[in-house]
């Protein structure tokens, strides 16, 4: 979706058109839904699902969508990221009183504080400067396009995504949460970037 329709989205939304703020909202259901499963804690995922932290924050949006006050897709995202944070933090704190670590370090997507309306979030950084031949270089606007190709991918191929570039931990951890040789998910996560390259290639 280009930018310009994007902000005639956001537009028609504001002035009233509920067609297309649920437009808005299923266009980013992905890209909500792959944040939300990033951050969430090996422990975490034992009390809820990331399905809950998606449904919670479009909820919210959708409800709150007259206090957005941005005009562009980056801006749009970076709102959407910021109820998801402050959701993922009280999930956190109802099931264990606080959050047991940062989520800020749960991915790699935006910082904190991206509820801002004028927040800048990182591009997707799907690449790894050592060890992977694929360097997916993506700007701002292709988040999307990225959120909807790794929903694409095998189950096994998003999770090493997950786990490697968005959580940032070390083969060895995400060896240990996937039950796998360090080469075993080194081969895996290699054969994920260059799925999800030949995806993003095709679009």
């Amino acid at each position: 979706m280009s930018e310009s329709h994007f902000e005639t989205l956001i537009e028609r939304a504001r002035s009233g058109d509920r067609a297309a703020e649920n437009e808005l909202l299923q266009k980013c259901r992905n890209y909500v839904s792959i944040i939300a499963r990033a951050q969430i804690e090996g422990w975490m995922r034992t009390k809820f699902d990331a399905s809950d932290l998606v449904q919670q924050t479009l909820m919210e949006a959708h409800q709150g969508f007259e206090n957005f006050k941005g005009q562009t897709e980056a801006e749009w995202l970076g709102w959407l990221r910021g109820i998801l944070n402050h959701n993922t933090l009280d999930f956190a704190r109802k099931y264990q009183g606080a959050a047991k670590r940062d989520v800020k370090r749960e991915f790699s997507i935006n910082q904190a504080g991206g509820d801002s309306v004028g927040a800048t979030p990182h591009n997707w950084d799907l690449k790894d400067q050592t060890e992977t031949p694929s360097r997916i270089l993506l700007n701002r606007e292709q988040e999307i396009l990225m959120a909807e190709a790794v929903a694409q991918l095998p189950p096994d191929y998003q999770e090493v995504i997950m786990l490697r570039n968005l959580q940032r931990l070390s083969f060895k951890e995400v060896a240990e949460r996937m039950h796998r040789s360090p080469g075993a998910v080194q081969m895996l996560w290699l054969r994920a970037l260059n799925q999800l390259q030949e995806l993003m290639e095709r679009v």
